[in-house]
């Protein structure tokens, strides 16, 4: 009995660290205090990476495919905000994906361009709230209808973060077709 209330408490615990970690980034955004270590970084063992811990806590329901197009060229980025950026939109198809499925990260390069599309046959979006959930504190289920939790924070900071790094996102979604997030970042 102890041990599952321990259990819970250290859920808990991340759950709202995460929460207070979002709210302090988001501020710090806004406020213009986010400093970026541009680099350059390799975009395959970076998204390689992110699928991996998404395997360690994703349902069973959920699989993850990786397609990448030969000679990827690198990124020009701060390659932990691009991390956190990608965590983000991986974990969003997870969790709009309740039914399970595929979630595919596609990455691709040309005419000095990088592409991170990630792809689920989940939820999706109605097209009249594509812009808005970039939007700080947007949340497309707001009474957790559908059982989906969240902030509404994460793409507002997923877009901050791409647009400081030269790039830009962009969604594409239907309901119940899935969503796609890309992002098109500068290569060095």
């Amino acid at each position: 009995m102890a041990d599952t209330f321990l259990e819970m408490i250290e859920s808990e615990t991340e759950r709202l660290s995460a929460i207070v970690n979002q709210i302090l980034l988001a501020g710090q955004l806004e406020s213009g205090r986010v400093s970026l270590v541009e680099q350059e970084c390799d975009l395959r063992r970076l998204v390689e990476g992110v699928l991996s811990a998404a395997r360690v806590t994703a349902p069973e329901s959920v699989e993850f495919e990786l397609e990448a197009t030969n000679g990827l060229a690198p990124v020009h980025c701060d390659e932990d905000k691009l991390r956190q950026v990608v965590v983000n939109l991986v974990e969003n198809a997870v969790k709009y994906s309740p039914d399970g499925g595929t979630v595919s990260v596609a990455l691709s390069s040309q005419n000095g361009r990088a592409r991170i599309e990630v792809r689920d046959r989940g939820l999706g979006i109605p097209e009249s709230e594509h812009a808005r959930v970039f939007e700080k504190f947007t949340r497309l289920d707001p009474g957790l209808s559908r059982g989906v939790g969240g902030t509404g924070l994460g793409l507002y900071i997923a877009r901050e973060l791409v647009e400081r790094m030269g790039g830009a996102i962009a969604v594409d979604s239907a309901p119940g077709a899935g969503s796609t997030f890309a992002v098109e970042l500068p290569t060095s």
